[in-house]
């Protein structure tokens, strides 16, 4: 399924999606749920605001709260994925480890049948990343970009901050690369009634030819990039980063761009995207924490 071992890929320290990996979820069967998050950020409210005396309890309440509602939903969501900036610190900082504890501790609630679903952002592995901080994040986390099977849907993770600055990371980059060019040309000979891809910052934000920006994707790569991924058959990607929701369409490629479940920089509230999987399509809808649904029709 993947370049390296994982831990953290997960729901409890002994879980990881290898429970999909099964004959049985290669092929469609029905509908189904999952939860898309972003930018828990542990540490980014008190920070970002400038508090005196700065800690991460209202992200862990946050946080708690959003686990709290994934596990009384009906149906189960399949997985509950989080698109990057897990926490705020950046590496080699004091706080970055009781930061990734605290971020354990909140999903250690959540329900065993619900893997959760990690995404490195630029906070996880800086925002010019190096060989020890994507090693770092790996032990922490698992693998930084993979993919895996769920009903029939074939789901990929990547990491974009090898789109964004590759100059310590460049041999990383291209085997990543190289392991997309090869799933995608699987996907091409396969069943899946989609193809979903996930990572941290988005191509773009409104518009796929827009101008280069902090929260978005350098134009030339931008373009090349969407114009593989719609070739390929990707018609759905689900990212973070923005900590405001936004998105648009490359032709009738939809890209989400969810806001945070922590720290807020535009008029949303903090939540999370609830998606629901159809034969033809696949629905989404962005809910404030307290706002979350419980009964998910479908």
């Amino acid at each position: 399924m993947t370049e390296s071992g994982s831990e953290w890929r997960i729901h409890a320290i002994d879980g990881s999606l290898d429970a999909f990996d099964k004959t049985e979820e290669r092929e469609w069967r029905a509908p189904f749920v999952f939860i898309q998050s972003a930018d828990t950020q542990l540490g980014m409210i008190d920070d970002y605001f400038k508090n005196p005396n700065p800690n991460w309890d209202k992200e862990i309440q946050l946080t708690e709260e959003a686990v709290r509602r994934a596990n009384a939903m009906t149906p189960k969501p399949r997985f509950f994925i989080v698109c990057g900036d897990l926490v705020n610190a950046m590496p080699g900082h004091p706080d970055k480890r009781p930061q990734i504890r605290d971020f354990k501790k909140c999903f250690r609630h959540l329900d065993r049948d619900i893997p959760l679903v990690c995404v490195c952002g630029n906070h996880d592995v800086g925002d010019t990343p190096t060989q020890q901080s994507i090693d770092e994040y790996r032990k922490d986390f698992g693998d930084d970009y993979f993919s895996w099977v769920c009903g029939g849907v074939l789901f990929v993770v990547l990491n974009s901050q090898y789109f964004k600055d590759i100059t310590h990371v460049q041999e990383l980059a291209r085997k990543q690369s190289q392991w997309l060019d090869t799933v995608l040309e699987e996907y091409k000979r396969s069943q899946y009634k989609h193809i979903v891809v996930f990572q941290h910052i988005p191509w773009f934000l409104k518009e796929a030819d827009e101008e280069d920006d902090y929260f978005n994707v350098e134009k030339e790569l931008r373009l090349r990039l969407l114009d593989q991924l719609y070739g390929a058959g990707v018609r759905y990607i689900f990212t973070g980063h923005y900590h405001r929701n936004a998105g648009g369409f490359y032709k009738d490629m939809e890209l989400v761009v969810t806001s945070a479940v922590g720290a807020q920089l535009g008029t949303d509230k903090s939540g999370l995207r609830v998606v629901r999987v159809y034969e033809n399509s696949i629905q989404h809808k962005y809910y404030a924490i307290d706002e979350i649904p419980l009964d998910i029709e479908i």
